[in-house]
């Protein structure tokens, strides 16, 4: 689900990510809700995959909305790293 070059954001709550998701369509931003990785934790249970090459205009988007997410973890050769 998650590839190498996949971002993952993950939020606070399911509100927030649910939110984020709507503005992130509305902005044409391509993107996908998806259960958080089993690698990551979070209370919400899902997250917002999107490309690294989009991951500026999505953060801009987002900060914009003031939905900054807690946290970014970029997978990379099969791991994941935090951003």
């Amino acid at each position: 689900m998650v590839n190498d070059g996949d971002c993952v954001a993950i939020f606070h709550s399911i509100h927030r990510v649910m939110k984020a998701e709507k503005v992130l369509k509305a902005e044409k931003q391509q993107i996908l809700l998806i259960p958080v990785p089993r690698q990551l934790t979070s209370d919400c249970g899902l997250a917002i995959r999107f490309s690294e090459a989009t991951r500026a205009e999505v953060e801009a988007v987002l900060a914009a909305a003031d939905l900054n997410p807690t946290e970014i973890w970029l997978k990379q050769t099969g791991e994941f790293r935090q951003l």
